[in-house]
């Protein structure tokens, strides 16, 4: 029964090692269970307390809505699960989209295996100019068609522009020529900030008990991405012969 199940928070990196150890996956929880208490093998998953709904200072009205909201060059690799320990991921991930109700926070879709359609955690940051700092202030639970319009530079590097192009007219209810209008700004609005080297404010994780894991140092994370990017595609990923014309600028990888 499932009443009788002891939940554990197991790292997707992990998961072939609980099975092992005789963990078993809820698929409707989307979790692992012990299906008895005692099993010594299983005891370095036991659950940590949950994430309460709403982390200390995060602001669930920032950014509203799909629009593309490029991530600076010198902020690459400062995203959530980047810097937030395995476990403590799990757990995170977990908060995100239960208080989602399993569904996308923007368009409404949920999870679809058949097209590959998942729910992933996407960042909304605060940027400080003067003092130079990235402040995260919300997390926000995306289907991977709106989280990959968020991320328009690495849709291009993927070869899937035209398909995020197409989400965010049929999402925001934009023309096409204000869809690209808007992706230009966010270009220009990225290439503004990738001139800054920003410090990172986890306060709403770490206020909630989360462990981070450090992120690259800034001056190496477009290095970092660079080298990942051609590790994970390799020479099989379709590429543009050149950005859309009405796109001028894009970044190489988030």
């Amino acid at each position: 029964m499932p009443g009788e199940r002891i939940w554990l928070d197991v790292p997707f990196a992990e998961k072939d090692e609980a099975k092992k150890g005789g963990a078993r996956w809820d698929p409707a929880a989307k979790r692992w269970y012990a299906p008895r208490s005692g099993i010594a093998e299983l005891q370095r998953w036991a659950p940590a307390p949950d994430i309460p709904d709403l982390l200390p200072g995060e602001d669930r009205s920032l950014g509203s809505g799909l629009f593309v909201d490029l991530v600076p060059s010198t902020c690459w690799f400062t995203n959530v699960r980047s810097c937030v320990d395995a476990r403590d991921w799990e757990r995170l991930r977990r908060m995100i989209t239960g208080r989602a109700g399993q569904r996308c926070e923007i368009c409404g879709a949920g999870e679809d295996r058949g097209t590959r359609r998942w729910l992933e955690a996407h960042e909304r940051w605060v940027f400080d100019d003067t003092a130079r700092v990235q402040t995260l202030k919300r997390l926000i639970c995306l289907c991977t068609d709106c989280h990959t319009v968020t991320h328009f530079g690495y849709a291009q590097v993927r070869g899937v522009e035209r398909q995020a192009l197409a989400h965010l007219v049929r999402v925001t209810r934009m023309s096409e020529s204000q869809a690209r209008l808007h992706i230009s700004s966010a270009f220009a609005l990225w290439e503004q900030r990738s001139q800054t080297a920003w410090t990172l404010d986890l306060g709403i994780l770490t206020n909630a008990g989360i462990a981070l894991a450090p992120p690259p140092e800034a001056r190496d994370r477009a290095r970092v991405a660079e080298e990942t990017l051609r590790s994970a595609d390799g020479p099989s990923v379709p590429r543009q012969s050149g950005p859309d014309p009405a796109i001028r600028r894009r970044p190489r990888l988030r």
